[in-house]
């Protein structure tokens, strides 16, 4: 048994009051924690490691308000957070994006899944955003002008660097401050997730739970929707994603006043750096690491970035970075990714 195990085997054993009988490592996604599924004679839980205590720390701190606000997220049954563990309550197997994978397209049972998720979307925004203690937030405690220039510069150097798409880096680099100056305009006082997407959203029955929230910190409510909306991977039609936006912004009523002119103006700035950081991902997790997931992931992150520049008009200019998106709609060599059935 490694040491791993141990720590998880005891942790389980004194959570439950019986042996674990079995641990079985789960598939990892682009992270590097790991999850096991750990099982004894009547109860099984979902175990953790990761050798980042901050991100732990974070993670667990954000569970314990979320469930104080009765938001779907998993329960957390143990910690032992001086040796990077702790058991979770077990969701199963099934998530949102494995659901977009089973063969049958955007069919109605999606729909309402998306719908279900979009409708609890503000509480976690507004009213987790009243009881989240910030200071545990990591590596930022906001989503501000560090952090995004830090995505920007992430798709620069992991994507447009290794794919050989030509800029002028000062002239980017100005595109980049713009940008910031216009995201940072918005109301940045509440909850962003980080991470949104259908990976990360688990169905355990027909409930939908939040998961891996761990990157979490103050920011818009925007960029959340955006990168639920525009998750390359998920494939969703277009018009299905200005539906499910309109959907949002009626939910989102419910809590707080919403003009829906201005509000789109800044989420399709919010799509835009939010499509950047995944072309990021997908560049180091997919070109340099040769993660198959991210590879395909490419294709149609190209797609998306195709659709911004013939549909998106933002009010403040960009010249640069609209050769760079223009530039990556050309490129031809990655469709070798695309999935036969995307």
């Amino acid at each position: 048994m490694t040491g791993k195990n141990k720590l998880l085997s005891g942790l389980f054993e004194n959570w439950a009051g019986e042996s674990a009988q079995s641990i079985t490592m789960l598939p990892q996604s682009g992270s590097y924690r790991e999850y096991y599924r750990v099982k004894g004679a009547t109860k099984t839980a979902v175990g953790v490691y990761n050798a980042d205590k901050k991100e732990n720390i974070a993670f667990l701190s954000f569970t314990n308000y979320f469930l104080q606000a009765g938001l779907p997220v998993p329960q957390v049954y143990a910690e032992q957070v001086e040796d990077n563990v702790y058991l979770l309550q077990d969701l199963g197997d099934v998530t949102l994006y494995a659901m977009l994978q089973d063969g049958k397209g955007f069919n109605d049972s999606l729909l309402d899944v998306y719908k279900n998720v979009l409708s609890l979307l503000p509480a976690l925004q507004i009213d987790g955003a009243k009881l989240i203690d910030y200071s545990v937030c990591y590596p930022r405690e906001s989503f501000d002008r560090q952090s995004m220039m830090w995505d920007m510069n992430y798709f620069k150097y992991c994507f447009l660097k290794p794919a050989k798409v030509a800029f002028d880096e000062q002239l980017l680099e100005n595109d980049f401050v713009t940008l910031a100056d216009f995201l940072l305009s918005a109301d940045c006082n509440y909850f962003l997730y980080r991470d949104l997407q259908s990976s990360n959203i688990m169905l355990c029955g027909s409930q939908p739970y939040f998961i891996d929230y761990q990157g979490g910190r103050k920011g818009s409510l925007h960029y959340d929707v955006a990168s639920l909306l525009f998750d390359a991977k998920a494939l969703l039609p277009h018009n299905v994603r200005v539906d499910l936006l309109n959907y949002y912004i009626e939910a989102l009523r419910k809590k707080i006043a919403v003009d829906e002119k201005s509000f789109k103006n800044m989420y399709y700035g919010y799509v835009l750096i939010r499509i950047m950081q995944a072309m990021g991902a997908y560049g180091f997790r997919g070109l340099t690491e040769r993660k198959e997931l991210f590879l395909q992931s490419i294709p149609p992150a190209i797609d998306d970035f195709k659709w911004f520049a013939e549909n998106v008009q933002l009010p403040v200019a960009l010249p640069e970075l609209q050769k760079v998106i223009t530039r990556i709609t050309g490129l031809k060599e990655y469709e070798c990714y695309r999935k036969a059935n995307a």
